[in-house]
């Protein structure tokens, strides 16, 4: 699957699933932009990459929540690279509430970033693939809390339901382009974050019970993804979202029982 001779945009790139996916994209023949609020940290990212893979790369500070930030990391990226054939808009947050209890602020933090950012940058790569005649890919990162719901994380279940129509409306509206929009959903994925989570045996059991393959995912295991979505090997896919989840999804599994029911 090569992606030899193209150049990719990667935000929430400096560690985690970005930083996997930022990975395999060089490893795979493309020159990588690695966007992300963690400057350093983003910085010495995208130099190990380079380092290891022999691919340039580029690291861009960058809040996607900010117009003028997705501008510049687009624009950093034609002066360097001269083109943007790939985007992941994998950058994303967390903050717990429910209906009950969650606060507005949480709210429009999450989806500042979450799905505003994905609509910013996703817009602006889009008019320059049309504008230049690209054939290129757009992939968003959803979840599978896009589909199913945790009642103590509406703000980011809700971020990722939308980013489920909003890859669907970007594949209509650029199919006519040859431009394909796709989203990958992961499941558990051993990231730092989450690593915190697995560490508490009884959270470890709860999360694993729902998860068939036994094992959370390895950040590696969604970069695959995303190398196959941005590759010729998915030419005919667009509008779809892929989800490497260990088998959530499909698992129909029951809750406890209420005493009135």
């Amino acid at each position: 699957m090569s992606l030899a001779g193209q150049t990719a945009i990667v935000t929430g790139a400096a560690r985690g699933i970005g930083a996997a996916c930022a990975r395999a994209f060089a490893e795979h023949g493309a020159r990588v932009v690695l966007a992300d609020v963690l400057e350093e940290e983003c910085t010495a990212t995208a130099a190990e990459i380079a380092a290891d893979t022999g691919e340039p790369t580029l690291a861009v500070r960058a809040d996607v929540s900010r117009e003028e930030d997705c501008a510049a990391v687009l624009e950093a990226c034609l002066d360097r690279f001269g083109q943007c054939d790939i985007l992941l808009n994998n950058a994303g947050i967390i903050a717990p509430g429910s209906i009950l209890d969650g606060t507005v602020e949480d709210f429009d933090r999450v989806i500042a970033v979450n799905l505003r950012g994905p609509f910013l940058l996703g817009r602006l790569v889009a008019r320059h693939m049309v504008e230049r005649g690209i054939k290129g890919t757009i992939i968003n990162m959803s979840s599978t809390n896009s589909v199913v719901a945790i009642p103590d994380q509406l703000p980011y279940a809700a971020s990722k339901g939308g980013i489920q129509q909003l890859t669907r409306v970007m594949a209509m509206a650029l199919a006519a382009h040859d431009i394909r929009v796709n989203a990958i959903g992961p499941g558990t994925i051993l990231t730092e974050m989450a690593k915190v989570t697995m560490n508490d045996e009884k959270a470890r059991r709860t999360i694993m019970s729902r998860t068939p393959l036994g094992r959370p995912g390895d950040p590696s295991e969604v970069a695959t993804v995303a190398v196959f979505l941005a590759s010729d090997y998915a030419s005919y896919l667009t509008g779809e979202t892929i989800f490497p989840d260990g088998g959530r999804l499909s698992l129909n599994y029951t809750v406890p029982l209420r005493e009135d029911g």
